[in-house]
């Protein structure tokens, strides 16, 4: 495992509770490996098409069953060709029996959303009703397109990254940065289901992307809008940003939709190790729904956005690798990833003290409801 239990610092993510692991297509025709909480899991499909994750190691020699491939929806070791069903069970095996081998780990997956989702945890704990409920992945008032991102840094810098955008003026100046972000003032509000930042901007002239995003919308590129990003963090390693742009004087935030283009940028952050993880990064908006092209001109925008940020966290986390004893300053735009942090902290020690590991989200310590002007 990497630096952070090695110094005996524990546990640093959530265990029970849903991750996102891949999305469907992933998993389409044959197995997919990825560790996920420093869990090495194998993805496939059963025979009745139901996702399934599995330990990904071989009973017979240790193997990884994800070199493998698919049969009839059980999945076949790439080395010896043991055959292993959904259950874990090792079910066939060329010339002699197996039945008697014991089962491996299984994990508790459900699909929904668009995503396969993963509980790293006690299986027993795997209740559905934790599974943040998507309104903008099962309505067709909005339109959704995305990717994802492998990428080597702690997933809690990520988070870090997107409860504070004043970075976007900085690392985004060519596409949704503009001097506005910095100047206006950000607001955190936490309690025990969520922590949200907000920036609203009024009366300004929108950045490239929010250009394309008015002339998508059916509206003036250069009129002049009110802007606003309302940050969302929730367990266990969850972003949703409300974001957009309405004619000046219609209600910013609140505007009609006729006069705004607004969406949600969708974030889901998966650990994989103390310094890698999981990134499926995404937008849902609200307007133009039916235009197939802009949800692939979106697409491409965000993920040239994203790929700015990657670049910056891997060098950061290999800049806190060389120097770990430094000790960093916090201002004031912190306090939405710091908040977030905590959050985190009190959900990984729910877990410890329960005698099975699990916690449900209800009985966390309760955080105060608190609004802050920036301060941390």
């Amino acid at each position: 495992m990497g630096s952070a239990m090695q110094a005996g610092q524990g546990r640093i993510w959530p265990k029970d509770a849903w991750y996102v692991a891949c999305t469907p297509d992933e998993i389409e025709d044959r197995p997919l490996g990825r560790t996920i909480c420093g869990e090495r899991m194998v993805f496939f499909r059963g025979p009745d098409g139901v996702p399934t994750a599995l330990e990904d190691f071989c009973p017979h020699r240790g193997a990884p069953l994800s070199l493998g491939f698919m049969r009839e929806g059980r999945l076949v070791c790439g080395y010896h060709g043991l055959v292993m069903d959904c259950l874990g069970k090792a079910a066939e095996m060329p010339g002699q029996k197996v039945g008697g081998f014991p089962a491996g780990r299984r994990f508790a997956v459900i699909e929904r959303f668009g995503f396969i989702w993963v509980w790293p945890g006690d299986p027993e704990a795997a209740d559905p009703a934790r599974l943040h409920h998507l309104e903008w992945a099962e309505s067709d008032d909005w339109a959704y397109g995305g990717g994802y991102y492998h990428i080597a840094c702690d997933y809690r810098l990520m988070i870090d990254n997107l409860m504070d955008l004043t970075h976007e003026t900085y690392v985004h100046a060519a596409s949704i940065g503009q001097k506005e972000i910095d100047e206006a003032p950000v607001r955190t509000r936490a309690d025990e289901n969520e922590v949200v930042t907000s920036r609203f901007m009024e009366g300004i002239k929108a950045p490239p992307f929010w250009r394309m995003a008015l002339r998508g919308a059916g509206l003036s590129e250069d009129a002049t809008v009110d802007r606003w990003q309302v940050c969302r963090f929730s367990l266990p390693s969850h972003v949703m940003i409300e974001v957009g742009v309405a004619l000046e004087g219609q209600g910013g935030y609140d505007a009609p939709e006729a006069a705004k283009a607004s969406s949600i940028v969708v974030d889901f952050i998966t650990p994989e190790t103390e310094t890698s993880h999981h990134y499926f990064w995404g937008m849902a908006r609200r307007f133009a729904v039916e235009d197939a092209a802009l949800t692939d001109t979106i697409r491409e925008g965000q993920g040239k956005i994203f790929s700015e940020d990657l670049d910056m966290l891997e060098q950061q986390q290999a800049n806190l690798l060389r120097w770990p004893e430094r000790r960093l300053l916090k201002l004031n735009i912190d306090a939405g990833g710091v908040r977030s942090r905590m959050m985190i902290d009190r959900a990984i020690a729910a877990e410890n003290a329960e005698p099975n590991g699990a916690a449900n989200a209800g009985d966390l310590p309760a955080e105060p409801v608190r609004e802050e002007a920036g301060g941390v």
